[in-house]
Order: structure tokens, then sequence, then C-alpha cells
């Protein structure tokens, strides 16, 4: 065992003209929440508590598409998803379709470690939460001022807003034509704008116990009921006694490609190392689709790959490495 190790991300795809000032609240938030997972590492505090208590505090700040600040549907609602995973005995939860729950992270772990199911959604997860006693809002808590402008501009536009943080000049400028002249397409429709925001965390814990973690609003102006890759065990989280692995992008494709378990997959049965195996995946396994990961080993080791042309992502480990970023 290489000691431990933590990755965070706040989501694939970039506007490569974000603004500094959003690019610089990014990295301070993915700072602020390594230095949370690194005290806790520190306290020798396993791998599936470090994961769940970052992403709390990612689905705390609306700063990403997850808990408070969560993209919106059609109807100009929220409707969250999240799943967590133990490495050790692959044990997992997962959660869908909340709309009053204050971090879905924490109940999907309630559903792995209280129910005796993987995957609970919409009105039983609700009230599967109010049995759990869990912490529980107004909808209106996650809706942010700037989320229903820019689910205004998705509808003039008559499309899915993946970059819903692009300033506003910009999608003003780009959104009626958009979706036209976009090369980019998801299951075959043409979409405006590519960079959706997920948030996630991926530990190994001294003892070489892996976890991952994942947690989104979404995209949006998607239909009500629309379920992405984030709750899907194996698509946007995975996590074994190998690596464990959380997913960002295009849901569709991800789930298509089930790229979380692939990570797992081509390390047992091909011997790639991570980053290997990582690299391959994100090669072989999208397709068309635009996508993102970050993985650790129980090796200690961390990795990345996207093939946007970004990904807000952080890195430490147990040896002093640390490294926050956007670009490639």
């Amino acid at each position: 065992m290489g000691g431990w190790a933590i990755a965070v991300h706040g989501g694939a795809g970039v506007d490569p003209n974000l603004p500094q000032e959003r690019q610089e609240e990014a990295k301070k938030l993915l700072t602020r929440c390594l230095h949370l997972g690194i005290s806790a590492l520190r306290s020798n505090i396993p791998a599936i508590d470090v994961v769940e208590l970052v992403v709390r505090e990612l689905e705390t700040d609306p700063l990403f598409n997850s808990g408070r600040g969560s993209a919106l549907t059609e109807n100009g609602t929220v409707e969250m998803e999240a799943s967590i995973m133990d490495g050790p005995k692959r044990r997992c939860g997962a959660v869908s379709g909340l709309t009053t729950v204050k971090n879905p992270i924490s109940l999907a772990r309630l559903v792995m470690e209280k129910s005796p199911h993987s995957y609970l959604a919409f009105s039983g997860a609700e009230e599967f939460a109010r049995q759990q006693g869990v912490e529980l809002v107004d909808n209106g808590y996650f809706i942010t001022e700037e989320n229903v402008g820019m689910l205004k501009l998705a509808k003039e536009a008559n499309s899915i807003l993946f970059d819903y943080r692009i300033p506003a000049a910009g999608l003003e400028s780009c959104s009626a034509g958009a979706a036209a002249d976009s090369p980019l397409v998801m299951n075959g429709l043409p979409i405006s704008v590519y960079a959706p925001e997920t948030v996630g965390c991926v530990v190994v814990d001294s003892e070489g116990r892996c976890a991952a973690a994942t947690s989104t609003g979404g995209l949006m102006n998607k239909k009500s009921g629309r379920i992405g890759d984030s709750p899907l065990i194996g698509s946007g989280t995975y996590a074994c006694d190998l690596c464990g692995i959380s997913c960002t992008g295009e849901g569709e494709a991800i789930i298509r490609g089930t790229l979380a378990r692939d990570v797992a997959a081509v390390m047992e049965y091909k011997g790639l190392d991570l980053q290997g195996a990582v690299d391959f995946v994100v090669k072989e396994r999208l397709d068309e689709g635009k996508a993102g990961l970050i993985a650790v080993s129980r090796d200690g080791e961390v990795a990345c790959g996207f093939n946007t042309n970004g990904m807000f992502r952080g890195f430490a480990t147990e040896d002093g490495f640390m490294e926050v970023g956007i670009w490639e």
C-alpha cells in the first residue's frame, strides 16, 4: 500500500471563456474540499466516511451542480441524484428524483446501510428520507437566481444547456442557432453547449480501502424523471478492492460505456495500472461522447482523464503531492 490519496471533481467540460473570477472560485472550493478530506484521512477516518464528508461540502456550496445550485428541470424544479460505493465489500447505495433532501449523498449512504436495497428513487426515496430523519428543506432552497435565468435561456433556445454557468452574454449570442451549428450530439440529437458540472470524490485510506461518491442535479432543462449516470453503480460511480472511480460528463455516453466499472475491469483483466486504465477507458469506451473521471487505486495512486477541453479537479496524496486544476 502506498498511503492514502484523494481526488475531487466539479465536472468535465468547461467554457473556454469562463471568467477568471469564476475559475478562482472553483479552485478555492476544490482546495477547501481537499483540505477537508486530508484532515479526515490524517485522523484515520475510513475512506467511505471521507467521500461522504467531501461530497456533502460540495452539495452545500452552490458553485457546482449538486445539492444547492442544482440544474433545473423543464418544470423549473430540482431533481437530484447521487450514489456512493464502499470498495472492500462492494456495498453501494443510490438515489434519484430527490426534491427535498438537503444532502443527497448522505441519503444514498443510508440506502446502503439502512435498507435492504441498493437504489431508491422519487417518492420512495423521499419517504425513506423522512423515515430516516434526514434534514429536509423546501425545493426552493436548491434554486438559485442564476439557474432560473439559465433555464429561461435554455427554453428560448429550445435545447438542453449543458453549461448553464456560461456568462449570460455568451449564451445570448450563441444559444438560438448553436444547436443547428454544433457537431455535438446526445443520443443523435444536437445540443447547444457542452459542459456538465457533476461533483464527485474518490478516496483510498491508509488501510488501502477505496470508496467513491458522485452527486448531481443533472442537466438544465432536462425532462422531469430523467436519470443520468451519477446514481448508476458501474457507470458514474464504482469502487472495489482495486480502485475507486467517479465520472462526470455526458451521462448517456457514460451509461452506454459503463465507464467507472470498466476502469476496474481493465486493471483486473488487462493488468493495466491506474492511469493506463483511465486513459484506455476514456479513449476506447466513450465513442463520440464527452466525459471525464477521477480515480484512486489501493496503492495510493491518483489519476484523471477527460476528452473535454477541461475538468474541475483536485488531487492530494500522503507523500505531499497536491494539485488543483481546470485545463489540460
